[in-house]
Formats: structure tokens, C-alpha cells, sequence
């Protein structure tokens, strides 16, 4: 039975971006490295939603009545070694603009929040892009504190090969040719299901972007428990997507395509050991997906993963 107070804290947990936030897999670390946050419009983000379906999904709308979304970075740690997989929005911040699926959005916490993690950016050995939006890859091309060159000076850039080889229909989204061309040079191209990092594959899923990928963490070693982790990045912006998979978001490259992986994804989320983390999603960015009344739901995890 779920009191007032726990249905409270639930429903402020939907409305407020993540803290840093982690998980043990095995000998393998994965902590959320916040950077900022950006607010969505329900309807103007999730286009196929109505007014009807707010009406009933309002635990999720905040008092400004806008979806949050949390932006930043996975840091996976083994041993003495760390990946982190997306690199949020970087120092900048922009305000809402009338008639605009994106309200205000703001970033520059991450290398703040990874110093608190005990973690210099010149540790990180590679940054792993789910895609190459503006804010999944910020930190990698903007210069770092007092610097004219980008924080993560010893990292190699990894990206989907069909992400980087169809990088120009990126621009429409926002990110520039020069931007991309400030990348350039560190990216290295990634194939589907290559190991990057101890227990971490590549695992393509385009329709958000051609070329989006997902990344699926393995808990190996001793102390394994058989649990895996799938960072799937912008298959899903929002947990209430898990009991609405059709509900492709606005500027998705192929929405048909984006909505097919996105049904599979929620299938494949319940099965057993397998753990979700969204980047986007609010604070409850780690979870399981389990069904209640007939409908895929989104059950958050707490730090010691229960």
C-alpha cells in the first residue's frame, strides 16, 4: 500500500532534475554526473499526447507545467579506469522562447560534480556519445576552465559510424558544422555490438538520430550479480514514454523507426536482471520496467539499487 507521503515524494521525484546518483554492477560503477536540466513542453515535445492524456498524467508536469529533464553524463568506473558516456550541455544556459518545445535550459555542472566523484576529465580515457545533439555533447567541444582546449584532453571521442558518416542531417537539429568539425579530430568510429570498455557494448538504435546508439553494461567479476545495464539515451526522454512508447518526441529523425525500437526496448527492460538508465529522466534516472494494470510502467531504483 503507498501512503500520502510516499506518493508525494514519488510524484516531486518526476518533477525535479537528478542529483548524483549510483549503482554497483558487479566490480563496475555507474553513476549519474549530473550537468544541468531543460524543460519540455508535454504536448509540444511528445506531439501524438492530448490534453486528455496530461489530464491523467500529471504526477509527471511541473508547476510551470512542463516535463523536466535532467542533463548530463554516465560515469562507468573499472579498476582504475572510467568511461563516461554522454558529456551534457556545457557552461551555457538559454531561456524559454515562446512557441518552443524547449523551455529554459541550463548547464555547466558536470566537471563540478565529477570532482566531487573524486574524477579529473584528463582520467576519463573515452567519452561515448549516445548521439551528437547539443546536449549530450557539450563539455567535448567546449574549452574546459582556463583553457582554449575542451576538458577531457586525454579522451578519444566515440561515436556510431552511421551517426558520424550522416553527421550533416545533425544541423537541422542544432549542431553545427563547426561544432562537429571541433570534434572531429579525437572521434573514433564505433560498430555495432563492439566492446568500448570492460563490459560495455555498443548497441545501435537509430530513429532519435540515424545513427543513436545505446550502450548495455555487464556485471562481470567478482561479486557479480548477473544484473546488466542499458543506457539508451534518447530512445526515451521521459519515464511516462515506458506506458506510451508510441509517443515519439518531436524532434526525433525518423519517429516510425524511433517508436518500433522504443516498444522493444520497453520489452526487453522487463526482463530479469536488466536495469534502464535515462539520461533525460527527471529524478528517477535509474529503474526497472514492470507492469501494473496492463501497462508498462517505470520503477525507480534508489542508490543501493532497490
Amino acid at each position: 500500500m503507498t501512503t500520502s507521503s510516499q506518493h508525494h515524494t514519488a510524484t516531486a521525484r518526476l518533477r525535479r532534475p537528478s542529483g548524483i546518483r549510483s549503482l554497483r554492477l558487479g566490480e563496475t560503477k555507474v553513476t549519474y554526473v549530473p550537468d544541468g536540466a531543460v524543460q519540455l513542453t508535454p504536448r509540444g515535445w511528445l506531439p501524438a499526447s492530448t490534453d486528455a492524456d496530461w489530464a491523467t498524467h500529471a504526477e509527471y508536469v511541473d508547476e510551470t507545467g512542463h516535463l523536466t529533464a535532467g542533463i548530463g553524463g554516465l560515469l562507468v568506473e573499472h579498476g582504475d579506469r572510467a568511461l563516461l558516456i554522454d558529456a551534457g550541455f556545457g557552461p551555457r544556459s538559454f531561456p524559454a522562447e515562446p512557441g518552443s518545445a524547449i523551455g529554459a535550459i541550463q548547464g555547466g555542472a558536470l566537471l563540478e560534480n565529477l570532482a566531487a566523484l573524486g574524477r579529473a576529465p584528463e582520467e576519463i580515457e573515452a567519452v561515448a556519445f549516445t548521439h551528437l545533439h547539443t546536449d549530450h555533447i557539450g563539455w567535448a567541444w567546449h574549452p574546459g576552465p582556463g583553457s582554449d582546449s575542451p576538458a577531457f584532453t586525454r579522451a578519444d571521442y566515440l561515436v556510431a559510424e552511421p551517426e558520424w558518416s550522416q553527421r550533416h542531417l545533425l544541423e537541422a537539429h542544432g549542431t553545427s558544422k563547426e561544432t562537429l568539425d571541433a570534434l572531429a579530430p579525437k572521434v573514433r568510429t564505433v560498430a555495432d555490438d563492439q566492446e568500448i570498455f570492460p563490459g560495455v557494448r555498443v548497441r545501435f538504435i537509430p530513429g532519435h538520430t540515424p545513427g543513436h546508439a545505446a550502450y548495455v553494461i555487464t556485471a562481470g567479476g567478482q561479486g557479480s550479480d548477473g544484473r546488466r545495464l542499458i543506457a539508451f539515451g534518447d530512445a526515451l526522454h521521459s519515464p511516462v514514454q515506458v506506458g506510451h512508447p508510441e509517443w515519439s518526441a518531436a524532434p526525433d529523425h525518423d519517429s516510425v523507426r524511433s517508436a518500433d525500437f522504443r516498444r522493444r526496448l520497453v520489452e526487453e527492460l522487463q526482463e530479469p536482471g536488466t536495469i534502464g538508465f535515462g539520461i533525460h529522466f527527471a529524478d528517477v534516472v535509474f529503474g526497472r520496467v514492470r507492469t501494473e494494470q496492463g501497462r508498462a510502467v517505470w520503477q525507480p531504483l534508489d542508490d543501493d539499487g532497490s
